[in-house]
């Protein structure tokens, strides 16, 4: 049967589709750049006559319309990871967190433990055979999709064909909806001269060869600048940018010495401008796939030399890494930090790197502490934590006693803090703040 008499028969409007959502709903919200505009515009018209609704999503690049206060009692999201247009919501009680590792989210759709009724996503145009890429959202829209009872998709003709396990044929779509509007673009990060500091720390410490994992924000964006002189580097990634492109063109980065999927850019998702978008179009260096299996730690171990490099908001002086809160107030979420981590201490070789600047609103609050704020979340354990790096240095904390570790730990803070810190080592881990060297007796005092 030619895939277009299935395709025709499912196109609709945008609010037809949505009439389908019933009330006490679970709807999954595709997310980052891929959000469905069109979809989510007719959701929130129609969301007054519809009630308890809920919203799974993990990170959405979209207005905060949805998350009103005048939407509670209409939609509820249900947020595992929290994004800018949610926060105010979540931490005001009128939207939900559920705290996850990143590559065990598709496994509460498929398993039924977050049993989905619809699912809101975007894809491109059918090629010649009905099959149309989820784009630069694959990691957790994939299974989502492939778990919910019913699928609305907006058909884009600005959706990149991005290659990989990154397909889904017409006959699965239940509701079509063709649109075209640009997506939403997302510029690299302005560096600063304490983000290039920490930068050309890590990139001093990256070998020829290695597999990076590097997400999106000043200080990944920094290292890749540090790495043009760098030879044959991979990427295994939960997500990419711009800045890997440059080192594509230069030759840089060109995965042939990758252990696991050799000579392939492997991700989950992409944030970034057109020119990523037309990048990674077509594209056979580059795969998407399910975020089950890019952040499965195993997985990410089959990388010999593999580089994680994730951030913090801080770090106490034992190594225990908070990521996702301010002491109780919930900022983000777990991420693919801990598969990460994990998986680059199990690699032949492998950098689990947690970098961070030494302070907070303008070298006022340290981001070294002597204990996390009441209320923080571990993200990465004291067991699990191997290099910190700072604009300071690079502690290696791993097979570290506390005394040692503390010690690193000050040594990399902000100098303006490093007294109180040592200090603050001596009153609660017993380290002796200045640290004598035993020397042996001479002869004579024998």
């Amino acid at each position: 049967m030619p895939w277009q008499s299935q395709y025709t028969p499912k196109l609709t409007s945008a609010e037809h589709a949505i009439s389908v959502i019933k009330d006490n709903y679970r709807v999954f919200l595709t997310g980052n750049c891929s959000v469905p505009q069109v979809l989510l515009d007719a959701l929130v018209q129609a969301a007054p006559n519809l009630c308890d609704v809920e919203i799974v999503q993990v990170l959405a690049l979209a207005g905060d319309e949805y998350a009103a206060p005048e939407m509670s009692p209409h939609l509820r999201i249900n947020t595992l990871f929290i994004s800018d247009n949610v926060r105010q919501a979540v931490n005001e009680g009128r939207a939900d967190f559920t705290p996850c590792f990143l590559s065990e989210i598709p496994g509460l759709f498929s398993s039924g433990r977050l049993p989905l009724d619809v699912a809101l996503i975007q894809v491109s145009p059918p090629d010649e055979h009905g099959y149309c890429s989820f784009g630069i959202e694959v990691g957790v829209t994939k299974t989502a999709a492939d778990s919910a009872k019913i699928i609305i998709a907006e058909v884009n003709p600005n959706m990149p064909r991005t290659l990989g396990d990154s397909f889904i044929h017409v006959s699965k779509l239940d509701y079509i909806v063709e649109v075209d509007y640009p997506l939403p673009e997302i510029r690299l990060a302005a560096t600063d001269p304490v983000s290039d500091q920490i930068a050309q720390h890590i990139a001093a410490m990256i070998p020829d060869g290695a597999t990076l994992q590097t997400g999106i924000g000043t200080i990944p964006d920094a290292v890749l600048k540090y790495l043009h002189n760098h030879k044959h580097l991979g990427l295994h990634t939960e997500l990419f940018s711009d800045g890997v492109i440059d080192l594509v063109e230069r030759g840089v980065m060109d995965c042939e010495r990758k252990t696991f999927h050799q000579g392939k850019m492997i991700a989950g998702f992409l944030l970034g401008t057109r020119r990523l978008y037309d990048f990674v179009h077509d594209n056979p260096i580059v795969e998407l796939h399910p975020t089950e299996y890019v952040n499965d730690p195993f997985n990410i171990a089959r990388n010999d030399r593999m580089v994680a490099i994730n951030s913090a908001i801080e770090v106490d002086l034992t190594g225990q890494v908070c990521a996702d809160s301010i002491g109780t107030r919930f900022y983000s979420g777990v991420g693919g930090q801990v598969d990460f981590i994990r998986g680059a201490s199990r690699s032949k070789g492998g950098l689990p790197i947690i970098a961070l600047p030494s302070t907070a609103k303008n070298d006022t609050i340290s981001r070294i502490v002597p204990t996390l704020k009441r209320g923080a979340g571990v993200v990465t354990t004291r067991n699990d934590v191997h290099y910190v790096v700072t604009e300071y240095g690079v502690a290696d904390l791993y097979g570290r006693s506390i005394r040692e570790r503390a010690m690193a730990l000050v040594d990399i803070a902000h100098p303006k803090f490093r007294e109180e810190l040592a200090e603050a080592a001596e009153r609660e881990y017993h380290v002796p703040k200045w640290v004598v060297p035993c020397m042996p007796k001479s002869a004579e005092e024998n």
